[in-house]
This record gives structure tokens, sequence and C-alpha cells, in this order.
């Protein structure tokens, strides 16, 4: 396989960036997920331009074209170029002059190879020009060919470049590798010597690995090999996965959902060493303390959504718990559920402050139990009937 033919390089705003580029004759490719994706018959989002050309001469020569340009991350030569409402990252070619496992310290480089060596995995260095010729600089169609991620050169020292390369080897693995022939024995070993670099990484950084990781269709795979390496352990302490196994294959066509999927894995707490955004981290919290107490999947849709409703009644099942034949429906109704008591229904004879307040509570704890099912009257005369 020597071109690519795909739709997005053959479109007037990738060809017109290109054209505006290569005006002086620098070199232009495009490179990373794209063309990878391209040749396994993924989708295609984010679109990398690779050049020789400097970023000044980058903006001077697509604004010359009339296109618009952003100084996204001109410092380490990247420009987003704008082509019929299409963004394009555009980056110089680029050699690393030092790292320490978090950043790498750049300079500028003519070199498409040299650009190549630097990048983490062979299938990740493939380039291809307007005309759709595939660069191959260090065997990535090889690699792509029987679906196997391979880190570029020595694999310890692309690990110790950056560490989170460690999660992206799970992660690209679980999304585009053969599941059947297994990760690069290679690659694993190098993790393990290395996944204890991963603490230099940020919690913000991992979170994301993890969360794309777990989004995939079948990350058992990927997850298990992170815990025979260590690497599971390092990033989520006390993390297992036998619950993630058994809430995998009862999913069936439910969505994936990251948060149920890392709370079948368990752990310490994970809104810290994750970093959680706060919707994530109190839908965590929901779904431990609906685990801790064995909360009804319905009364976690009443309060928090059916999402998260759902997400409970898998998990009970994961943990051999029978949240019952009819949880489905019981879910839906309960997430569109409405309280039918309110404070002025019984504020002629509890006056507004704390009793009130728990009146209320109460009430509406009794309602929940009877499966949401008590109508007003019923709920007034019970608080009636306590009243008494």
């Amino acid at each position: 396989m020597t071109r690519l033919r795909a739709a997005w390089l053959t479109s007037e705003a990738a060809q017109t960036v290109m054209a505006a580029l290569s005006v002086e004759g620098a070199r232009v490719c495009f490179v990373g997920g794209c063309v990878r994706n391209a040749l396994l018959g993924a989708p295609v989002s984010d679109l990398d331009i690779a050049t020789n050309a400097r970023p000044e001469a980058v903006m001077r020569l697509a604004e010359a074209a009339g296109l618009k340009t952003v100084p996204t991350g001109i410092d380490h030569g990247t420009v987003t170029v704008l082509a019929g409402g299409v963004p394009f990252e555009v980056t110089t070619f680029r050699r690393d002059v030092s790292t320490d496992g978090r950043r790498a310290t750049v300079a500028f480089s003519d070199s498409l190879e040299e650009d190549a060596l630097r990048r983490d995995f062979t299938m990740n260095a493939l380039y291809v020009g307007p005309d759709g010729e595939i660069v191959d600089p260090v065997g990535g169609l090889a690699d792509l060919a029987i679906r196997r991620f391979r880190f570029i050169g020595e694999a310890d020292q692309r690990i110790r470049e950056d560490y989170l390369r460690i999660l992206r080897l799970f992660r690209f693995h679980a999304q585009y590798g053969d599941q059947a022939a297994g990760l690069d024995p290679a690659a694993l070993a190098a993790v393990a010597r290395n996944r204890a670099g991963l603490a230099a990484i940020s919690r913000e950084r991992i979170r994301a690995e993890l969360a794309k990781l777990l989004l995939t269709p079948d990350p058992m795979p990927a997850i298990r090999a992170m815990e025979d390496t260590g690497v599971l352990e390092e990033v989520l302490p006390g993390a297992e996965t036998t619950v993630l196994a058994r809430l995998i294959d009862i999913e069936g066509d439910a969505p994936p959902r990251w948060i149920r999927r890392l709370a079948a894995l368990g752990g310490g707490d994970r809104s810290e060493t994750l970093r959680l955004s706060r919707v994530e981290a109190r839908a965590a919290d929901t779904l431990t303390a609906a685990e801790a107490g064995a909360t009804d999947p319905a009364a976690v849709a009443y309060r928090a959504g059916a999402d998260l409703g759902t997400d409970a009644a898998l998990l009970a099942l994961a943990r051999g718990r029978d949240p019952g034949l009819d949880w489905p429906a019981r879910v839906h109704r309960a997430a569109s559920a409405v309280f039918p008591v309110a404070a002025r229904d019984l504020s002629p004879t509890i006056p507004p402050g704390p009793a009130l307040g728990e009146a209320l509570r109460r009430l509406e704890a009794r309602w929940i139990a009877s499966d949401f099912s008590l109508e007003r009257s019923d709920l007034l005369a019970l608080a009636a009937s306590v009243e008494d």
C-alpha cells in the first residue's frame, strides 16, 4: 500500500491548506491519527499536518491564501489553520532536545525522518502527502497490517520521554489493536520496567487516557494487561478487574459509560486519584454509596437521573445482586417521578423550620420505599397520623 484514498484528504479544504503551505517549496504532509485511522477504516477526527515550514511561515503563507490562522501552540511549532470551517493543526517538524518524562524541550527540524523518530508508536508515524503518497520512515505499515502498537526505536527510551505513553499503549490497543494477538511483548516488558514513572504524570492526563480506554467497546484485554504489568495499581490503587469483566458481559446494548466502568474497578478515592470533575465526582460518589448500601436503582434514578439509575442496576448485577427483572421500567419511571407533597401542604400544622424539613424527608422516604406508588392523599394521611 503506497497511496491513501480518503475523502478528507481530497477535500477542497485539505487541498487548499496543503497548496497554500507548499507555495515556497515546503514539504507538507498529514500525519498521525488521521492517517492511521483512514488506513484502518476507523473514523477520522483531528487533521494534523507536519511540515518543515517554520510557524511564522505557516501563518504568512496561510493568510496570504485568505485562510485564518490561530497560534495555538506557536512556541512548540503548532498553528491552527482554518479552511472552510475545518481546523487543521499544522506543526513544524521537530526533534527532542531534552525530556523529563512529562514534557519535552524541542527544536525545529527540516527532516521528516527526524520528526518521525520522536513520535511514540510506529503506526502513529505514517505521513501522507497531497497526492496520497504514504511515507513510512519507521515501519508503521507492517505494524498497521497486523494491528500491533510497537514503540519506535528503544521502547524504554520512548516511555521515559513521556510516561503517559504507557497508558496510550493500552488505550490504542483497546481501540485499534488485534485483541486476539495481544500487546507487543517488548512494549509490555518496557512498560513493566518503567511503570513507576507514571507518578510524574498529572492526574488530569491520566484521567483523560483512562476515560478513553474505558469507553472502548471491550477494554478488558488492555485492562488485564495493565493489571499484569502493575500499571493498574499505579494509576488506581486497590482496583480489581473481576467485577468490570462481569459488567462488560452483562451491559449488552447499553452504551458504555466510563464512570460506571470505573466504579466497577473499585479502588480508593477515585475523585482525588484521578481529579474527576465535579459532575464525575458526584456520579462516582452516588454509585459508591448505592453499592455500599445496596440502594435500589430506582431510588438512584429518582435522585440522580436514569443514566445513574441504570449504572446502579448494572453494577448490582455485576456484583451478584438482583435489582429485579423489571428494573429498566422502574428506573425510567423513577427518573421522571415528582414528589407530590410540598412544604405548603404541611405548613398549616407544622411550623416552618427543621421539623417541617424532617417531616418532608420522612414522607419522601416512605414514598420512595413504596416504589413511588403512594399518592398525595396517602402521604398527607401518613403525615397526619404521625402528628396525632
